[in-house]
């Protein structure tokens, strides 16, 4: 009985080391060409750059909490009780849209310095 119990424990650690939400300064940029924005003029290109960095503010925030979830499910399950590590499937895993929000805000501040447009302080969170 105790074989099956390790048995079960250690596939469940295998499926939760997979299923970990990942941290979002470990998520890089979905590649988007500049030219999306070619028909945006400067002030369009300022306003959708502060509403992606915003939204990319938004998820990293998000995301940083999930994987802060699944790290601590981890640890109890493979420490204390192996049945936490169900808690991974009730976290969500929002890397490929935050990927791709930063992939946008990239090509957005591409296509204004193609533009000669004056550069907008956004950032996204590396973190």
């Amino acid at each position: 009985m105790r074989r099956i119990v390790n048995a079960a424990a250690a596939a469940a650690l295998a499926l939760s080391v997979s299923a970990c939400a990942t941290s979002p300064g470990n998520i890089t940029a979905t590649y988007i060409p500049a030219a999306t924005y070619q028909n945006f003029s400067c002030k369009q290109l300022a306003q959708e750059q502060r509403v992606v960095a915003q939204k990319v503010a938004e998820l990293t925030g998000k995301q940083k909490r999930a994987a802060t979830t699944d790290a601590v499910a981890v640890t109890v399950g493979a420490v204390i009780f192996w049945p936490a590590l169900l808690l991974l499937a009730a976290t969500e895993d929002e890397k490929e849209q935050l990927a791709n929000l930063k992939g946008q805000h990239d090509a957005l501040r591409l296509a204004a310095a193609q533009k000669g447009c004056p550069p907008i302080m956004t950032k996204p969170s590396k973190s």
